[in-house]
């Protein structure tokens, strides 16, 4: 009796259909020290700016868990004091605490502070995970 639980079991198993992975986009600190991230994609006509993931190190965390729908993914990650640890050349908008900012034009005038945003080719992959070390990225 044993044997026909265990080999149905088996067959419950095998005949299950198979769980979808999760696309998503994550950020593993490989760094010395705590991170705060920030991300920037496009929303449509505009772009949207979202923050903050704090990061301790050897941890990661995914900071898109849907379906990625763009290509390029934009970074921007400080230390707990606010030095930047990953910055690029593409200027978005950053809130103070936790935020969601629609738009990259005119932040000091709509009450945000603009930072420069590394850009992250994912080359349209449904799953990225971006890594941050000493030196920025690896």
């Amino acid at each position: 009796m044993p044997f026909r639980l265990a080999l149905a079991a088996v067959a419950a198993i095998l005949l299950m259909p198979a769980a979808r992975a999760e696309a998503q986009f994550a950020i593993c600190n490989q760094s010395f020290d705590v991170v705060n991230v920030a991300i920037g994609q496009s929303a449509g006509p505009d772009f949207e700016t979202e923050g903050w993931w704090t990061i301790g190190t050897n941890q990661c965390a995914n900071v898109i868990k849907d379906e990625l729908r763009n290509r390029y993914i934009y970074v921007y990650a400080a230390d707990v004091f606010g030095q930047p640890i990953l910055a690029g050349t593409t200027p978005m908008c950053l809130g103070e605490a936790r935020f969601e900012i629609t738009g990259i034009a005119e932040c000091w005038s709509r009450g945000h502070r603009e930072a420069p945003f590394f850009e992250v080719d994912t080359q349209a992959t449904e799953r990225w995970t971006l890594f941050l070390t000493q030196r920025g990225l690896d």
